[in-house]
Formats: structure tokens, C-alpha cells, sequence
């Protein structure tokens, strides 16, 4: 059980190299030096007036991160100077055991360097559940601004956590540990005992924490590899629209990061913070978080394994929303079609050439003057009448949306604006002036979505367009928001908001760089507090509208997110590139999001800007069909990229590829339903089904769609060949069945060939999965018989399971609507069990064919619900095949078969 209690305790290898003699106890080894010097641009003198150190580094080396270019911070590495380790700071006091863990008062009495320090505070600590302990810390006597989202309100601690907490009074610190006295466990995880240099300031907020592993994912949203660099490297977080590159503040903020400890134990800490920060990573190992407002509010998860951590995240962030099946098909759009022909003969050219393609999208060039809720009346006269084709022939419409809406049209031509002005929506300064921004309808206001009416001017706009336009899905795009202008055409106040003590490494420098002022009014809060949550404001909005509309579940595609942005939609990675590089960033993106919870998402397939090659396209399909959301777009000015663009070799790859997406919705939809459910991952890295396994914590070339299948694409020009890490379990070509390795002492990486027309794919013995016979379009797909494909273990043991419903009424697990089945092999012997059967049509549900992979010898017979069943079997791959088959998928099956 968790104890309870104030020590005084002292951690022999966190002062280790230091002189206790020192007079300012400055003789700190170089491993342990935390930066004092946060704006990387003060001098010896004035660090030391701030009480700080200044010594040269014993050791240079490589210890530097290269910075973001053009960035006024030099790049990180060991500070010369650092916290002494009695630089002065918060003690403790007043420990109180409370119903739902404990509290307790901190309190300074020496100020630090930074103005406006808030001298006491209060510190609650929630047991939340056995694997989640939730700790706030803020200023008991006035009220600060906390991220509005909705999180779990816990108010009776749970009676036996597997972790302990304990407070050090003097100086305050907190430490988190896995606690299992049956095994004798007590491993620090979270652990600020590890420097003096905690500072809470009405906008400078610091703390640092001992980390117990190098191996961190995670703190969104950057483009790089999906095992982050701990040698001195900065994750900024505060919404910017940028096209994706290194060492720099995107989209989005996600301030959650999941460690895989030595034991290959996993947990994760969430700051809820939406504030401009600054999270550092250093070798110690170290991290230090540096946000300008808000409050400290630190949620640490248990796992004890890399998906339940995730799952313990969604928990509290909220669980992701079920897609619409339609939503899981392949998606098509450009900017740049310049006209609806020109939309309608793609549309064509894909259904002429039997690409599978589900969604066609417009971007910004479909709207009049790029007004929202305006079609171009002569370009796109008759879009009105494409959207019908293309609803009747079972495929769906999605367009894009902005948030800054123009204000220059004449009074009365444009409605958004002018009942968005009489409603009041649009954000303001403190005197009640407007914002007034520049994109691309020119001058612009910004609605407020945070605002409880912007609601109802939304449906009203999007209501009334729909009646023209009867769109499925909204694109939601510029909403961090994106701004042509820094602050507004009027430029900003000159106060503390717009200049900060401390402003983190935000791209140009400066928080209202191509967005608006941050003194700005929202009725969440200011603009500084809440910018990061435009994105999501937005989309909560957006969702309810598309609901109020169709009455079905929403497709919502946003380019900003944050915590909790999956409970509402979905994702793409933004304005990437056509080049290799940009292929491979976008593993680690989608891994990433799928830790974020917010799963439904993708990159731009071939490349947004520049223009791609039919090799990289190609290649890029071949991995992009494996997205969870699978789109192809490009920019204004390139060349046409959908797959008819080209040669008919490379057409027939993409038809290849995407109908072997299309076989396998089934399995997909199910690890979404799951997913839902319990916040399990969907696409997921090697490691986290492997996590005792070093070779697979860096690896981000590969990955897995749940447990089962695994990805391992080309991601280099030329090459006709791939190296994959093949964990030590039992591995089958997904295409031949043939055994690519068995369970032996370790994990093998071998060489595969991949011609231009191949992409690897792998599934894990043991597991089943759910398919379709695929068509073109996911309505036409739906209609045909399932299959099963059995991947059998050494043992002969396989399992497997279906989610189904009729795939766009919301609410179906809820309410029931649905058949769930449970798949076993086992003996010889395949058999169905029915969990659930709520759907109304499940008699329409019937299995075709069954694939086994690992059966070792020819059957004799094989029968289907006591019947003689039809086989073929390949004894050089060692495959079973059933076919010719009509079983009901209703009432339990079973498959068996006899030597």
C-alpha cells in the first residue's frame, strides 16, 4: 500500500560529484547541472545575481541537439549556469491525509529571479485508481486558468494503489514510484528531488523531474524520430502553422510522454497545461518543463505495459470516437482541381480503373473569393449535382472549411459574417474590438468557438450550405488559428501577454507570430492561455453541427489538436513534401497520434508540396494504404498525383494495395471499435507489443495494425529490398502464408525483397483475422462475404474476434445495435462464438472462405458444421484453404479438419 509521509531524504546519486562544502554548493557534476539561464542569453554576472552558478563544463563532446534554425536560444547543452543545490526555493507543510489522498501547503520565502513569484501554494495529490495518481499544484488564493476539458472527477482515493507517493518537506519535493511490496518493487518513475530549481511565477512555471529510462516517446507535435534524442533537446509546444520540419513547434500541443523502463515496465506523465512551454531533455536523465501560465496539473500512469499506458491516458483525456466505416476508405483530393468537371473526371478516371476509392475532397479553390459557405458559381456551378453522382454510386464528399471569415464584403451579400457580427462570435480585445487578421479571403475575424452561441451560428452556416451542398465530412484546416499576419492588421498591445518574461522557442520568437494577438478575449479565456485549444473548440463545435445535420457520425478532419481532440475526430500530419524523408516522418506521426488518442490519422500520400515522382507515389500508396486514414492530396501548382496520373503498372500496384486495405476493414474497423472502447492503440510501433525487447524500442520503419499484422514498407528511392525486425515470436507472409520465422531464443532482422509492385506485410501466429471480400467502395464491400485468415502458432492456437454494425449510426455499442463474435483456433478445430447480436441485418453476415497458415500436414477431409467443405492446401507453404462457403456468421460455426 501507497504510505504516506514526509522524509527527509537524500538520494545519493542525485548529489553525486557534488562538494557539500561549497559554500553556494556550486561544485555540481556536469551530469547533473540544470539550466539556470532558461532565455540562453545571459552573462556570468547576471546569472550569479540570480543565485545560479557559472562554471565551464568539464566536458564538451556531442553533447549539443542542433536548435531550430533562426531560433534567438543557442542550442541546448550542459549549462554554464546552473542551480547551486541550495539555491532557494518551496518547502513543505501542513500534510494532511484527505478522503481523496492528500494535500498540503509550499511556501517560499527567498524570491526568484523571475517576477511576480506566487510565494504559496497548495498541493493536492489524487489515488485515482491502482494504476493512475493525479497531483495539482497552484495558487490557493487566486484563481488561475486550468484547461477546461472534461476529465475524470475523483473524490475517494482508491484503497490499494500499485504506486507510492511521497512529499519531501525541505525543499518540496514529489516522488512517484511502481510499489509492489509482493515482489519487492519500489522503483522511483517521477522523482523533482533532483534539483532545487522549482519556480512558480504568475508566467514563468518550472520544474524538473529524475527520469528512470532514456527510451521517451511522445511530446507532440514535432517531426522526428519516434524514440526521442535525450541528449539536450527542447519539444516546444504552442499551436503554429508551420509545414512539418525538425526542431520545431507544429500543429499541435501534446504534452504527454511514455517511458519504457530497464525492467521493460512502461508508464507516462500528462501535463495538463495548454500554455506556451518548453520541455526539456537531457542525459541525466532529466526532464523540465517550462510553461508561461496555467497551473502544474501532472497525471503519472502505471501501465505497467506501453498500450495500457495509452489506455490509461484515453481514460482520462477521454476515449476516441467510432469513424464512420466509410471514413476507413481511401480518400482523394488536391488543391487545385480548379473546377467541379475537373473534380467529377478524377472521380471518373478511379472508377473507370477500379482503384478503390470511397471519399473524394475540395480544397480552399472549390469556395467563391475563399469565402466559407460560398461554391464558386461558375468554376463550380455544379458541384451540387457531382455530390449527388457521387453519393449514387455509394461514395461520399468531404470539403474544406477555415476559421477566418472575411469582413470587407458588402453589407448583406455575405450572411456568415454579418449574423456572426449581430450574434457576437467573433473574438475581441478587452474594449470590444474585433481581431482583425489576414488569410485568405483577405481582411478576417475569427470566430470563437470556446463561445456557447458560436454553436448555433455554426449550424446555421453549415445547415444552410448543406441544403446546396450536401457534404458527409468537414475538413477543418488554418485553426491554430493561422494568421497572415502577426497578431492583427492593427497590431497588438503592448502588455505582459504580448510580452512575456520568458516566451519558449516558438517559431519567430514571439507568441502572436501568424496568429492573433494573445491578449485577446475568448470566452474560455485569453488567447494566451487558450490558443492551443483552438483547434479542438473547433472541432468539438464541428461535430455537434455534423451530427445536428446528418445524424449520423461525423468525419472531422483537423489540423490542430489537443488532449482530447479524439473524442471528436481526426488528423493528418499538414503541409508535408513529396520526398523520402517526409514518407518515413510520417511513421513516427502517425505512431505518435495514436499515443495522443486520436488515432484516425494519416498523411498526405505522395506529398503535399513539390511534386512527387511516380517511384515515391508509388512506394508511398504502397504505405499510405496502411494509414488508419488513408489520403492522397497535393498543392495548387504540382503535378496531378491521384494513381490514373500514371503508368498502368503503377495503377495496378495501388489497386492492389488498396483492395488488400479493403480485405481487411474488418479487422481494421474492429481495432477502432476496441479502440473506442478501452483506448487500445490501432497503429502501434514493435514496441509495445515487444517491450522486453530492446531491438524494437527505436525502430520506426515498421509497424503494426494491432497485434497481428505488421507493416514494413520501402522508404528509400531505389530500392528493391527491405531489412525488417522480425520479433521472436512466429511470423507468416501475409500473401503466401509461408512461415518467415518461429518463436526461437531471440528476434532476427532479415533482408525481404520488395520489388515496385510489393509491399511486405506479416502476420503474427496466433492471432485471427476478420476480412471481406473487397469492391471498390466500402458500400459495395460491405455487401460481400467475410473470410477469415488463421495464423497458427506452433502450438495450433489462433485467435481472433469481429465488431459489426451497420457502420454510421452513432451510439451502436451503447445502445446495443451490434454482433460481436469471438474467433478460436484450437485442435484442429476453428469455431465461432457469439459475444452479442444486437444488428438488425446480421443475417446477411455470412463467411466464404477460411486461410490457415501453419497447418503442418495435407487433411484428409475437412468439414463445416458437420459437412464436407471444399479445400485446396499448399504443401510448401504449409497453407489450408476452405472455400466455397455460405456458413451464417449469426449463430456459431465451427471449421474442422482430419489427417
Amino acid at each position: 500500500m501507497a504510505t504516506t509521509y514526509i522524509y527527509a531524504l537524500v538520494f545519493t546519486v542525485f548529489l553525486a560529484g557534488i562538494d557539500v562544502c561549497t559554500p553556494q554548493q556550486c561544485n555540481v557534476d556536469d551530469k547533473f547541472r540544470f539550466d539556470c539561464d532558461p532565455e540562453g542569453v545571459i552573462s556570468q554576472q547576471v546569472c550569479e545575481s540570480r543565485g545560479c552558478c557559472w562554471k565551464a563544463p568539464k566536458e564538451r563532446g556531442n553533447t549539443t541537439i542542433p536548435g531550430r534554425p533562426g531560433s534567438k536560444l543557442p542550442p541546448l547543452s550542459i549549462p554554464y549556469c546552473y542551480y547551486p543545490s541550495d539555491f532557494p526555493t518551496y518547502s513543505l507543510s501542513n500534510l494532511k491525509e484527505t478522503d481523496y489522498g492528500m494535500t498540503a501547503d509550499l511556501k517560499r520565502t527567498t524570491k526568484s529571479y523571475m517576477p511576480n513569484d506566487v510565494m504559496q501554494l497548495k498541493i493536492d495529490v489524487y489515488y485515482e485508481t491502482e494504476t493512475r495518481v493525479h497531483f495539482k499544484i497552484y495558487d490557493p488564493n487566486n484563481k488561475r486558468y486550468e484547461v477546461p476539458i472534461e476529465t475524470p472527477k475523483v473524490t475517494k482515493k482508491v484503497s490499494l494503489p500499485k504506486y507510492e507517493v511521497d512529499l519531501q518537506q525541505e525543499p518540496f519535493s514529489i516522488r512517484v514510484a511502481r510499489f509492489d511490496p509482493g515482489q519487492g518493487m519500489n522503483d522511483t518513475i517521477f522523482n523533482t528531488n533532483i534539483s532545487r530549481s522549482f519556480i512558480f511565477a504568475d508566467q514563468f512555471i518550472q520544474l524538473s523531474a529524475f527520469l528512470p529510462t532514456p527510451y521517451i516517446y511522445g511530446l507532440g507535435e514535432h517531426r522526428g524520430s519516434f524514440l526521442h534524442d535525450i541528449n539536450w533537446s527542447r519539444y516546444t509546444m504552442w499551436a503554429r502553422d508551420k509545414p512539418p520540419v525538425e526542431n520545431a513547434n507544429l500543429y499541435a500541443s501534446h504534452p504527454f510522454y511514455l517511458a519504457v523502463e530497464p525492467n521493460g515496465y512502461s508508464h507516462g506523465v500528462f501535463l495538463l497545461n495548454s500554455n506556451a512551454m518548453d520541455v526539456i531533455l537531457q542525459p541525466t536523465p532529466a526532464i523540465t518543463y517550462r510553461t508561461i501560465g496555467g497551473i502544474l496539473d501532472f497525471y503519472v500512469f502505471l501501465g505497467p505495459n506501453p498500450d495500457k499506458v495509452i489506455q490509461q491516458y484515453t481514460e482520462v483525456i477521454g476515449r476516441p470516437y467510432m469513424p464512420p466505416y466509410w471514413s476507413l476508405g481511401y480518400h482523394l483530393c488536391r488543391w487545385g482541381y480548379v473546377s467541379a468537371n475537373r473534380t467529377m473526371q478524377v472521380v471518373q478516371n478511379m472508377r473507370k480503373a477500379q482503384i478503390p476509392q470511397d471519399t473524394q475532397w475540395n480544397d480552399i479553390d472549390y469556395m467563391y473569393k475563399h469565402l466559407d459557405w460560398q461554391y464558386d458559381q461558375e468554376k463550380f456551378s455544379n458541384l451540387p449535382e457531382v455530390v449527388k453522382d457521387i453519393h449514387a454510386h455509394g461514395q461520399h464528399y468531404v470539403n474544406l472549411v477555415d476559421p477566418g471569415i472575411s469582413n470587407t464584403q458588402p453589407k448583406g451579400s455575405y450572411p456568415t459574417y454579418d449574423e456572426g457580427v449581430s450574434m457576437g462570435v467573433f473574438i475581441g480585445f478587452e474594449n470590444g474590438t474585433l481581431v482583425r487578421g489576414w488569410v485568405w479571403p483577405g481582411e478576417t475575424v475569427f470566430p470563437d468557438f470556446t463561445k456557447p452561441i458560436t454553436r448555433d451560428w455554426w449550424l446555421k452556416q453549415a445547415q444552410r450550405y448543406h441544403d446546396q451542398v450536401a457534404f458527409d465530412g468537414m475538413w477543418i484546416d488554418m485553426n491554430e488559428p493561422s494568421n497572415f499576419v502577426d497578431g492583427s492588421q492593427t497590431g497588438c498591445p503592448d502588455n505582459r501577454y504580448e510580452n512575456p518574461p520568458y516566451v519558449p522557442d516558438v517559431i519567430e520568437d514571439k507568441l502572436n507570430a501568424k496568429t492573433l494577438c494573445v491578449s485577446a478575449k475568448q470566452h474560455w479565456g485569453s488567447h494566451y492561455d487558450v490558443h492551443s485549444l483552438y483547434g479542438l473548440s473547433e472541432m468539438i463545435v464541428t461535430h455537434d453541427v455534423l451530427v445536428n445535420i446528418r445524424g449520423t457520425r461525423p468525419l472531422i478532419i483537423s489540423r490542430s489538436t489537443f488532449p482530447s481532440s479524439g473524442k471528436y475526430g481526426g488528423h493528418w500530419l499538414g503541409d508535408n513534401n513529396s520526398r523520402w524523408k517526409d514518407m518515413y516522418y510520417s511513421i513516427p506521426g502517425i505512431l505518435n497520434f495514436n499515443m495522443f488518442g486520436i488515432p484516425l490519422v494519416g498523411a498526405d500520400i505522395c506529398g503535399f508540396g513539390e511534386n512527387t515522382t511516380e517511384q515515391l507515389c508509388q512506394r508511398w500508396h504502397q504505405l499510405g494504404a496502411f494509414y488508419p486514414f488513408s489520403r492522397n492530396h497535393n498543392t495548387l501548382g504540382s503535378i496531378d498525383q491521384d494513381p490514373t496520373a500514371f503508368s498502368e503498372a503503377m495503377q495496378t500496384s495501388t489497386r492492389n494495395v488498396l483492395l488488400v486495405r479493403y480485405s481487411l476493414l474488418p479487422y481494421l474497423y474492429t481495432l477502432f471499435h476496441k479502440n473506442h472502447v478501452s483506448g487500445t492503440t490501432i497503429a502501434r510501433p514493435l514496441m509495445f507489443e515487444f517491450s522486453m525487447d530492446k531491438n524494437t524500442f527505436s525502430l520506426d520503419t515498421q509497424f503494426l495494425w494491432g497485434s497481428a499484422l505488421m507493416i514494413s514498407p520501402v522508404l528509400d528511392k531505389d530500392a528493391t529490398s527491405v531489412v525488417a525486425y522480425f520479433p521472436d515470436v512466429t511470423w507468416y507472409d501475409f500473401y503466401t502464408g509461408a512461415r518467415v520465422t518461429t518463436h526461437s531464443s531471440q528476434g532476427k532482422f532479415i533482408k525481404l525483397d520488395a520489388p515496385m509492385d510489393k509491399l511486405n506485410l506479416h502476420v503474427r501466429g496466433g492471432y485471427i483475422l476478420p476480412q471481406q471480400e473487397p469492391n471498390t467502395t466500402t458500400t459495395e464491400s460491405r455487401k460481400n462475404k467475410f473470410r477469415l485468415l488463421v495464423a497458427l502458432t506452433m502450438d495450433g492456437l489462433a485467435n481472433g474476434e469481429l465488431f459489426w454494425d451497420d457502420g454510421e449510426t452513432i451510439g451502436t455499442f451503447e445502445k446495443g445495435s451490434y454482433i460481436a463474435m469471438k474467433f478460436s483456433a484450437v485442435g484442429n478445430k476453428i469455431t465461432s462464438q457469439i459475444v452479442k447480436n444486437g444488428y438488425p441485418d446480421a443475417d446477411k453476415m455470412l463467411l466464404g472462405s477460411v486461410k490457415v497458415f501453419g497447418v503442418p500436414q495435407k487433411p484428409s477431409s475437412v468439414t463445416a458444421n458437420g459437412k464436407t467443405a471444399s479445400f485446396n492446401y499448399n504443401s510448401q507453404n504449409q497453407v489450408l484453404y476452405v472455400q466455397d462457403m455460405s456458413l451464417s456468421m449469426k449463430t456459431s460455426f465451427n471449421i474442422s479438419w482430419k489427417y
